[in-house]
């Protein structure tokens, strides 16, 4: 039997349009009722997109103290990007703003341009994000139209790689092991810049937070069901 108030580490994988806060939430809610638990700290290590599933890794009770080593480790992704049309928030949370060539591109281009993106560099924040700015959110302003300027950041992309067919191109997936606070949808535009195009990210897999692996999450109906099962 779990022991929820000394602390688990539990590994879920986030439905679509579901916001981490969300899970975390759910599982809150989930683990009170159940064990008539007054208030039980719940956190992630880690936020996703709403567009984005896979891991998240959730603590509770004492394990909670955990997060914050949890959040620096590194990630991995499988981000599906779209070469040749451009989005104002750099994924499907907006609509697509602009239709660019792609016929220039070969395999060879390709590849020269996704290897520009490994290693230490400077990444500016997408303006649809979660950084603050005075007191906001730097989405709140970007929906607003307010012009406001995002300081770069120092990432690490330790791994880079296309793990797709040319076949299905101008939609590429690239599998991606990256530093904290790394912005794959970032990567996605600065990407359709290189190949004197335009692109977005289409879609957006977490498979791995530190030592920890997608294959061994479960849903959230699925650890709904093991709760009901434990007497």
């Amino acid at each position: 039997m779990k022991d929820f108030i000394e602390g688990e580490i539990l590994l879920l994988d986030k439905p679509f349009r579901w916001t981490s806060f969300d899970l975390v939430k759910k599982v809150k809610n989930l683990v009170q009722n159940k064990y008539r638990i007054k208030d039980l700290k719940v956190g992630h290590a880690g936020t996703l997109d709403p567009l984005a599933t896979g891991l998240v890794v959730i603590c509770t009770g004492k394990k909670t103290k955990t997060i914050d080593s949890l959040q620096i480790q590194d990630k991995e992704y499988i981000a599906t990007i779209q070469i040749g049309s451009t989005t104002p928030s750099f994924d499907l949370e907006t609509q697509i703003d602009g239709h660019f060539p792609v016929e220039h591109i070969n395999t060879e281009i390709l590849l020269a341009a996704i290897q520009k993106f490994s290693g230490i560099q400077m990444q500016t924040p997408p303006l649809y994000s979660a950084k603050q700015i005075d007191g906001k959110r730097a989405y709140e302003h970007a929906r607003k139209g307010n012009n406001i300027e995002l300081k770069a950041v120092e990432i690490n992309i330790k791994e880079i790689e296309l793990v797709s067919d040319m076949s299905e191109f101008p939609t590429i997936r690239l599998r991606i092991l990256c530093s904290k606070g790394s912005y794959i949808r970032s990567i996605a535009s600065d990407l359709g810049k290189t190949l004197n195009s335009g692109a977005h990210l289409a879609g957006l897999i977490r498979t791995k937070s530190g030592e920890f692996l997608l294959s061994a999450a479960q849903s959230i109906e699925s650890f709904e069901k093991s709760l009901s099962l434990e007497v």
